[in-house]
């Protein structure tokens, strides 16, 4: 199979709710049979960001994400109703009868239809649900994960799952992730099966720590024989001095680095075409600080959380940006403001891509695409990697769900 993969990572609801919203999304709950209240609530989200931005012609997975488990139970379930299945898009019928799908994952599915090489999982865990994880090693939780997040793809028209466990901190919730994986893939052949589909038409995947602890805790052979891909994560360290935060290389070789970790996996035996390298669509702010390498107090202001950035919102006016080819790094710096911000530009970007394609890695991800720019900027990331890749891997995507409890899916939309 030829072609990079590009995933991108949609966050429902945004990660900023502001507390107009919530009460805005009360007040549309309480009254949403009232067309105009409806038209007045559109876009209540700070991001303002529906799925209908997601540039999914340069795409060939969505990460929908968060869904979330009941650390008792093990039962997955989606973070927000409203958002997921029930909030009504333009054309969206408020007569339909029966049970419907709505929200954010019709319009989703609605581009699956457009686009069919264009596949979606649903993204369990993330940073703020991974403690619900605790109990992974314990069978019976297991077995109520695997039920529901199979029910999930069924219900809302996914193509997979994809595990965002963030960390494993023993051998033994890491013998628990390589269970969870082995009975997520048995699961989801059996779904395949019950549909008369190939064996793989439901795709396993997992996003992957790049930090050196957390790396050598996963058992990643074990893990890797049952997964379609491995998504690395880039973050970068919080260190006492301002530094990149996903530097493809390092001079210190006790550093964490992009190259280092890709190393890492393909030692742990795992194909080239199976790493997709994670991609921030955001920057870090160091502030009080004379550049890079040097000491920093604070992180100043941001766009959604205090020192993060979206790239969209970058350079900042007055700041001067900074390519490191040398490193496959760069950073924007205001001598002024003495305020340093570390995040992928252009050209590293290109750099990136071009590593890609080197050592025959899988592809690239973004997180997350709402902070990209907007296309006729002519300075998106997403669009900028795609541009690297002669040709996207296709495999077609999932459209029919028989199973699914909701009429307007079973039918096709």
């Amino acid at each position: 199979m030829s072609g990079k993969k590009t995933v991108g990572y949609f966050v429902s609801p945004p990660s900023d709710i502001s507390r107009k919203a919530l009460i805005a999304r009360s007040l549309y709950r309480i009254r949403s049979t009232v067309r105009l209240v409806r038209r007045s609530f559109r876009g209540i989200y700070d991001r303002k960001f529906p799925p209908q931005k997601i540039p999914h012609q340069h795409l060939t997975h969505v990460n929908y994400a968060f869904g979330n488990v009941n650390k008792d139970t093990g039962e997955v379930v989606l973070s927000d109703s409203w958002a997921d299945v029930e909030i009504h898009y333009d054309g969206d019928s408020w007569d339909e009868p029966g049970t419907n799908l709505y929200g954010c994952l019709k319009a989703i599915y609605l581009m699956k239809k457009q686009n069919r090489n264009l596949k979606v999982l649903l993204s369990i865990g993330g940073w703020s649900y991974s403690p619900n994880f605790a109990n992974i090693a314990h069978s019976h939780w297991r077995s109520s994960f695997v039920r529901s997040a199979v029910n999930l793809v069924e219900d809302v028209g996914l193509d997979g799952l994809d595990i965002d466990y963030e960390f494993p901190k023993t051998s033994h919730d890491a013998d628990g992730y390589v269970k969870l994986l082995h009975e997520l893939r048995a699961g989801l052949e059996h779904l395949a099966q019950s549909k008369r589909q190939r064996p793989g038409q439901y795709q396993l995947t997992v996003a992957a720590p790049c930090g050196w602890d957390n790396m050598q805790v996963l058992k990643v052979r074990e893990m890797d024989q049952v997964l379609d891909f491995w998504n690395l994560m880039f973050a970068g360290s919080w260190d006492p001095v301002a530094g990149h935060q996903a530097n493809l290389y390092s001079d210190n070789p006790n550093a964490s680095s992009v190259d280092k970790a890709v190393r890492y996996f393909l030692n742990q035996g795992v194909h080239p075409n199976k790493l997709v390298m994670g991609m921030p669509v955001y920057g870090r702010a160091f502030a009080n600080t004379d550049g890079i390498g040097n000491p920093y107090k604070g992180v100043d202001g941001g766009s959604w959380e205090a020192g993060m950035w979206d790239y969209k919102a970058l350079p900042q006016h007055g700041a001067q940006e900074i390519n490191d080819h040398r490193l496959g790094a760069s950073y924007s710096y205001d001598p002024h403001k003495r305020l340093l911000i570390s995040y992928d530009t252009q050209p590293i970007a290109i750099q990136k891509a071009q590593y890609i394609n080197q050592l025959g890695l899988g592809g690239a991800m973004f997180w997350e695409l709402d902070a990209d720019k907007a296309e006729d900027t002519g300075g998106a990331l997403v669009r900028t990697v795609r541009g690297q890749f002669d040709s996207l891997e296709w495999r077609e995507n999932e459209l029919n769900y028989p199973g699914s409890k909701y009429d307007n899916l079973r039918k096709g939309m």
